[in-house]
């Protein structure tokens, strides 16, 4: 199957021959031909597996041929959850459309608004954005959606579990009840089947693998290690492996800037992205690391699914993520396109229920591995042998008692304190109380 068998218009096709892509992946197959028939669609495929080009394709050749675009109105609305996804998309769009005479953008929030309001103004056949940043463009009358055609929810699970569901549904109030809704994910948890009952109206419902299913493309292993002594294992990995390009999700922010100061300490370049961080930052240091400028990207799940790394060869867990999901989608950073990836995870002993509940969801039990030479400071040589210090001799234990004759271990001491009850010791005032025993007994 090629993707001419699916009636593309030329300049798409053109488009994806510059991109070297040959033929489409199963979800494609499936999805595009279900999108370009006007249906609402229901699909879930691992990522990493072509899923943007599933919903972008069919999207761009279905308004290629309609009305032109009212000043700040919109056509197509694509709604991920970060920043990160959103210019992923806004990306794919520009590239798959360069040959069309539409018009996208991408909105999200951390940057000023004004620009993209700019624009706005003309209107945008396409736009992708994120929930906070469109609403906020709503209240401003910068965007409308009366020529709405077609909604797509890209990560919808993961909108919902950033907290995003109240937002999803003012937006939704706002559309067009008459468009089509596209809805894609990596994974479907039970939130998102209960949302997809108001929204999607008799989908196709496409799953191309098993649910909840980690990519066969990843190796997977671990390594159980005292949780003090994570960052000297990384340490250690990425010097004796010879690792050059490695993204590392840890679970907090604080947590990522104090692994990459570690880091950094160790010589080794290093990086981190999180919501604390401006989007110049972020997305300096993800152009830094695709060019390989930065050793290491230090990330927390804010990032985890938007990024898009051609041939990225490894991903570390360094602290397990709380939803085993989002572990599907770490690893799934790696091992794209066909690439073959590896994914590791440090487990300490307080993430061993973690693990557990991400082997049951995968339904795989990963691989536990040693690390041989591995000691918490590199800079200690291996065949070091340090001498035993002698032992200092143990000071004579002393009794106290009152009186003189009174043995001890070591000398006889006299302190004046009172004797001790059921010590071992001979009594020095026995003869003197018989004495006066036997004086009273006199009288």
């Amino acid at each position: 199957m090629s993707f001419s068998s699916f009636g593309l218009s030329e300049p798409i096709l053109r488009a994806i021959g510059e991109e070297n892509y040959s033929s489409p992946t199963p979800i494609q197959s499936k999805a595009i031909p279900a999108v370009l028939s006007g249906r609402d669609v229901m699909a879930a495929a691992q990522t990493g597996t072509g899923k943007t080009a599933s919903f972008t394709l069919p999207l761009l050749h279905q308004l290629a041929n309609g009305d032109k675009v009212k000043s700040n109105h919109i056509r197509a609305l694509i709604l991920t959850p970060t920043r990160e996804l959103a210019v992923q998309v806004a990306e794919s769009v520009a590239t798959y459309g360069k040959h069309l005479s539409l018009k996208s953008s991408v909105v999200y929030g951390g940057v000023k608004i004004n620009p993209q309001m700019m624009k706005l103004r003309g209107g945008v056949d396409i736009l992708v954005a994120t929930p906070g940043r469109l609403l906020d463009l709503f209240d401003r009358n910068a965007v409308k959606f009366s020529q709405l055609q077609t909604l797509v929810l890209d990560e919808a699970d993961r909108m919902l579990d950033m907290g995003f569901s109240d937002e999803i549904g003012k937006i939704l109030a706002l559309l067009p009840k008459k468009r089509q809704n596209l809805l894609f994910s990596a994974t479907f948890s039970d939130a998102i089947r209960k949302l997809t009952t108001g929204l999607l109206n008799n989908p196709v419902k496409i799953e191309v693998s098993q649910r909840n299913s980690a990519p066969k493309s990843v190796k997977q292993w671990v390594y159980e290690v005292d949780k003090g002594k994570k960052s000297a294992l990384l340490s250690h990995l990425i010097r004796n492996k010879d690792w050059s390009q490695v993204l590392v999700f840890t679970r907090t922010k604080n947590g990522a800037d104090q692994l990459v100061r570690h880091l950094k300490s160790e010589n080794i370049s290093a990086v981190a992205i999180h919501g604390d961080k401006s989007q110049g930052l972020r997305t300096r240091a993800l152009s830094d690391f695709k060019a390989n400028k930065t050793r290491i990207l230090v990330a927390t799940d804010i990032a985890a699914r938007g990024l898009d790394i051609n041939e990225l060869p490894h991903v570390i867990n360094f602290d397990l993520p709380k939803v085993p999901e989002d572990y599907i989608h770490r690893i799934g950073r790696t091992g794209r396109a066909s690439f073959q990836g590896e994914g590791i995870s440090l487990v300490s002993a307080d993430e061993v229920k973690l693990l557990a509940a991400i082997e049951t969801l995968i339904r795989q039990t990963l691989v536990r591995e040693t690390e041989t030479g591995f000691i918490p400071n590199h800079k200690v040589p291996l065949t070091r042998q340090t001498k035993a210090r002698p032992k200092k001799p143990k000071k004579p234990k002393l009794v106290q008692a009152r009186g003189e004759g009174c043995k001890t271990t070591g000398e006889q001491k006299n302190t004046g304190s009172k004797p001790r009850r059921g010590g071992n010791f001979l009594d020095a005032d026995k003869s003197k109380r018989s004495t006066r025993g036997k004086g009273k007994q006199r009288r």
